[in-house]
């Protein structure tokens, strides 16, 4: 191993929790929140341009992120329930979710029932909202990514590649090791390849493929929210092999690889048989946008309470002066008929 080599090797950050008197701040959390807002605001974006109302998106996200905080949790637990349950586990700990462990699958599943409830209170189809919120979430998924830097997490096997990832020891303020929470002595424990940024690297990509794709095939009926879906799960499934962490194993192979190919393939059929084309932008106006409508309708102004104008509408002054035209053109035609 050359010095040049070890100069080019990634530093991993030396804590990732900073404490202000007795409130914890944490980049894990900080980079999801992030993540969280990117996505509500970009995906608000994308979902007014498919022809939705303004403000949807948020609304959505009041139901999605909770379930989706929830899935993400339980999926972890449920697939590393060892690390709690087992010989030396402290159960309580499966509800400590700022020391990390999220699973992806969770999250988008129960996040998916979140978002299907509101959908449905508004009365706007889940697939079309899909479709406009699917880049969005990748995104969100790729900041979050920063965040296991920060946590010294979701690395993989030992290398000796110049883009390595050192990985340090942490201790807390009485010595004691503290991967987590401590902070680093400067001693490496290893180099190993950062998945994680392999990862967040991947999702970036499907991003910008998703939103180009769109573009130019005006996908709709949750087909792209389908492709998002399988992209992820290529690029999850050789990241996972790539990982020598305890992971629960189904014949040897993680169970996080075996979910992401089921679902890759469920997520092509998807898009195979789907319903081609785009939802009309009319069938994306949510209930309460309608209810605005009709009541500025009967009130005699617009949605945004400016006021209507119609071209069945006149004047008292247009309506005394078609009086007089009315009365010549029927003098004229009786004069007419007579002369006939």
């Amino acid at each position: 191993m050359t010095s040049t080599a070890i100069l080019a090797y990634i530093p991993s950050p030396p804590q990732g929790v900073w404490h202000v008197g007795p409130l914890a701040l944490r980049a894990y959390a900080l980079f999801i929140i992030i993540g969280i807002v990117v996505a509500v605001v970009w995906g608000d974006r994308r979902w007014v341009a498919r022809g939705g109302t303004k403000g949807t998106v948020l609304d959505v996200a009041v139901w999605a992120v909770p379930f989706g905080l929830l899935g993400g949790r339980l999926y972890h637990v449920a697939t590393d329930w060892k690390t709690y349950f087992g010989p030396g586990g402290n159960p309580i700990e499966a509800l400590y979710v700022w020391n990390g462990g999220l699973g992806i699958w969770g999250a988008v599943f129960l996040g998916g029932v979140g978002a299907w409830i509101a959908c449905r209170r508004r009365g706007i189809p889940l697939p079309a909202f899909g479709d406009a919120v699917g880049p969005p979430i990748l995104l969100a998924q790729a900041i979050g990514r920063i965040g296991n830097y920060f946590n010294q997490e979701l690395y993989g096997r030992a290398t000796t590649q110049p883009w390595g990832l050192e990985i340090y020891e942490r201790v807390d303020a009485d010595g004691r090791l503290d991967p987590l929470n401590g902070v680093s002595t400067g001693f490496v424990e290893r180099v190993v390849h950062p998945t994680f940024l392999y990862e967040l690297l991947w999702s970036v990509a499907i991003v910008v493929l998703l939103v180009l794709v769109d573009r130019k095939y005006r996908i709709g009926h949750g087909r792209l929210f389908a492709l998002y879906v399988a992209g992820y799960c290529a690029g999850r499934f050789w990241v996972e092999l790539m990982r020598d962490d305890f992971a629960t194993e189904i014949a040897g192979i993680r169970i996080n690889s075996f979910t992401s190919a089921i679902i890759f393939v469920l997520a092509l059929a998807y898009v195979v048989i789907a319903t081609k084309g785009r939802e009309e932008p009319a069938t994306l106006r949510s209930n309460d946008d309608e209810d605005r409508t009709s009541e500025a309708a009967a009130e005699g102004t617009s949605a945004d309470g400016s006021p209507r104008t119609s071209v069945h509408d006149t004047t008292d002054a247009d309506a005394v002066d078609a009086k007089p035209v009315q009365a010549s053109d029927k003098k004229a035609e009786e004069e007419g008929s007579t002369r006939g």
